[in-house]
């Protein structure tokens, strides 16, 4: 769902089309961030490459822990899920990442890990609050100024997209439900899971 309707290309050389094909060959299904962007696909691509270029000097680990962190506090539950599902494939069990959302007791991370994660959050809640304290605690965790800075790119950039999908009403795909309930609720922060998902349209 969206409050924009989705541009229908027959056209298979328009950027559009292109970009929806890249997208079902990349996810088995049309993913609705994608018809989104469906007006302006060049905003795709250079968000796409953006994103590269960022995620270029972070493991995945990290990056993804950072998009959480700017997730949750964006109340935005695509991202929360599409990322937080991520995680799931060789990081952590769906326990293990219920707590880190919730910053339980029983959270599998580390004081960095933490650190970064709250950082990261701040950067997002409100990006004048952060000072140099802030920067030195990350430092005292053995961080670059390199490592600080793409942490903090990683999380401003999620501001731009998480806020265009929720201005634009576009609900998390419905592939979603199909995450453990328990860890589906805690990650469902802002909009709820498109309930039109049909099963037959993935690969």
């Amino acid at each position: 769902m969206s409050y924009i309707s989705t541009v229908t290309e027959n056209d298979p050389s328009s950027r559009t089309a292109q970009m929806f094909a890249r997208a079902q060959a990349g996810y088995g299904y049309l993913p609705n961030m994608v018809k989104a962007f469906s007006h302006r696909p060049e905003v795709m691509e250079a968000w796409n490459g953006l994103l590269s270029s960022i995620r270029a000097n972070m493991d995945l680990r990290r990056y993804e822990l950072v998009t959480l962190a700017a997730a949750r506090e964006l109340r935005s539950s695509y991202c929360m899920l599409a990322h937080g599902n991520v995680l799931l494939h060789g990081h952590f069990t769906p326990a293990e990442l219920q707590a880190i959302v919730e910053d339980s007791d029983a959270s599998p991370l580390d004081e960095r890990d933490r650190a970064i994660m709250r950082f990261a959050a701040k950067v997002v809640r409100d990006a004048t609050s952060v000072d140099a304290g802030d920067v030195d605690g990350l430092r005292r965790h053995g961080l670059s100024e390199g490592e600080i800075f793409d942490i903090v790119a990683a999380a401003a950039v999620r501001c731009f997209f998480s806020k265009t999908l929720d201005a634009l009403g576009v609900q998390p795909d419905g592939a979603y439900h199909e995450i453990d309930p328990k860890l589906k609720k805690v990650l469902t922060v802002g909009r709820e899971i498109d309930a039109g998902y049909d099963l037959s349209h993935s690969a």
